[in-house]
């Protein structure tokens, strides 16, 4: 009887472990609209997440691979981040300047 109730607590706290450990998508800080208003409002989102859908690829813009999204929110890159043309992805920010009326936002931990 002993031997029974403890091979299934045994069993429960291991799934219990594992449920625990599973591995939800992050919630990010802010969506593409939101995170534009933010920055239009001169906020800082150094170390923020925004998760967008990529409207548009430009792989050899002058500030290498430019992720378009929102209305003027370039999300760019040196290194190919190996997406497509409506993916959803969230990344964590770098950087965002303002240049000619649109944000360059270098970012890091892209997530697919």
């Amino acid at each position: 009887m002993k031997k029974g109730l403890l091979t299934v607590i045994a069993v429960l706290s291991i799934l219990f472990a594992l449920t625990a450990c599973g591995s939800a998508a992050p919630k990010p800080d802010y969506t593409e609209a939101k995170a534009e208003s933010a920055l239009n409002a001169g906020k800082d989102l150094k170390g923020k997440t925004v998760q967008f859908k990529v409207k548009k690829i430009e792989p050899n813009s002058a500030f290498g691979f430019n992720l378009e999204a929102g209305k003027h929110l370039n999300f760019v890159s040196e290194e190919n981040p190996k997406v497509k043309k409506g993916h959803t992805v969230i990344v964590k920010v770098k950087k965002a300047a303002s240049t000619l009326g649109s944000w360059v936002i270098t970012y890091t931990d892209l997530k697919k």
